[in-house]
C-alpha cells in the first residue's frame, strides 16, 4: 500500500526544478547517515537553491578554486560533492584542494578520469570524506581504482554508460556507483537496472528556463 506523503509548496517557489521521479527507484548511497539518490550536475547557485535533488555534484571545466567551492557550499542546503581536479590540475594541488573542500563542509570530492592512482592514495591518506572517481571508459581497471582509495565510482560514459555500469557491477558487486541518467526516464531506468545506486541529473540552464518564462510574459502582455 502506497503511503501518502504530504507536500508543501511556497507561492514564490512554483518554478522549482524537479528531478525525474523515477530516480527514486534507485537504491541510493547512504553517506554519513544521508541517503542520496539524485545529484544535480550544476555550479549555478540559483539552480542549486531551486532544485529538489538530494545532493549537488559541482564539477566544472576549469582549475578548481577554493572560492568557487566556498560559494557553492554557502548556497547549497543539501550535501555537495566538489570537483578537485585530477586532469589538468594534478599532484599535491589536488590533495590540498580535497582537504580544503572537506574543511569547507563537502560531503565528498570528485576527481577526473585521468587522475593517477598514486594521487588517489595520497588523498585517501589525507581526507576522511568519500573520494568519487570518474569513469569514462569500460577499459578502466575498476578494482585498481577502488584499491587505491576510491569510495564511489562516477560513471560518465555517454552512450556507453549502461554498459560500463554493468561491467563494474559484474566485477565489484557492492561498490557504490553514481552514473549519468541520460536524456529521459527510459535511459535513467536502464542505468538504474544496470546497477547504478544514484543518478546524476543535468538541469536546464537559467537561459533555457528564462526563455519559457519570457514567452509566458509576452503572451500575457500582448
Amino acid at each position: 500500500m502506497e503511503r501518502y506523503v504530504p507536500e508543501i509548496r511556497g507561492t514564490l517557489r512554483q518554478h522549482m526544478i524537479e528531478v525525474p521521479e523515477c530516480i527514486q527507484q534507485a537504491s541510493g548511497i547512504r553517506i554519513f547517515g544521508k541517503t542520496i539518490r539524485s545529484l544535480a550536475f550544476t555550479t549555478d547557485v540559483a539552480v542549486i537553491k531551486n532544485i529538489n535533488a538530494d545532493a549537488i555534484i559541482a564539477v566544472y571545466p576549469f582549475t578548481p578554486q577554493p572560492a568557487i567551492t566556498q560559494a557553492i557550499m554557502m548556497a547549497a542546503d543539501v550535501p555537495v560533492f566538489c570537483g578537485v581536479g585530477g586532469g589538468t590540475t594534478t599532484g599535491k594541488r589536488v590533495v590540498n584542494l580535497a582537504l580544503d573542500a572537506e574543511f569547507k563542509g563537502a560531503i565528498g570530492v570528485v576527481v577526473n578520469a585521468p587522475t593517477p592512482n598514486e594521487i588517489i592514495r595520497a588523498m585517501r591518506e589525507t581526507i576522511d570524506i568519500p573520494i568519487v572517481v570518474t569513469v569514462v571508459s569500460e577499459n578502466t581497471d575498476f578494482k585498481a581504482r577502488v584499491e587505491a582509495g576510491a569510495t564511489i565510482l562516477n560513471v560518465s560514459g555517454a552512450r556507453k554508460t549502461v554498459d560500463i555500469v554493468k561491467r563494474i557491477r559484474d566485477q565489484l558487486p557492492t561498490v557504490p556507483i553514481i552514473a549519468t541518467g541520460g536524456p529521459n526516464e527510459d535511459t535513467i531506468m536502464a542505468t538504474i537496472e544496470a546497477g547504478a545506486n544514484a543518478i546524476t541529473y543535468t538541469p536546464p540552464t537559467p537561459a533555457e528556463l528564462f526563455r519559457v518564462l519570457m514567452d509566458k510574459y509576452r503572451a500575457e502582455l500582448s
